[in-house]
């Protein structure tokens, strides 16, 4: 449970850091990282960040990818608890 509490807080604000360097026009964090940080658990954070900061909510991938990887974790939570 702490690695997920870790990674969507780091998934969340690689999100937001990514926010503000397209506003800035600076370096980009790459969408390959940004995906790849909720596909290994931090989409709540993900899909929480890109509500709030709307960033990413234009790109069909993420609005697709963010959302099911959620439901994918939430799975293997579920699980994981019924187990227990």
């Amino acid at each position: 449970m702490i690695y997920l509490i870790i990674i969507n807080i780091i998934s969340f604000f690689l999100y937001y850091i990514d926010k503000r360097a397209s506003i800035k026009h600076k370096y980009r964090i790459p969408e390959k990282i940004l995906l790849l940080a909720s596909m290994i658990g931090g989409c709540f954070g993900s899909l929480f960040s890109m509500m709030l900061f709307h960033h990413k909510t234009r790109h069909i991938k993420f609005m697709l990818l963010v959302p099911i990887f959620c439901l994918l974790w939430l799975f293997i939570i579920l699980k994981i608890d019924s187990y227990i």
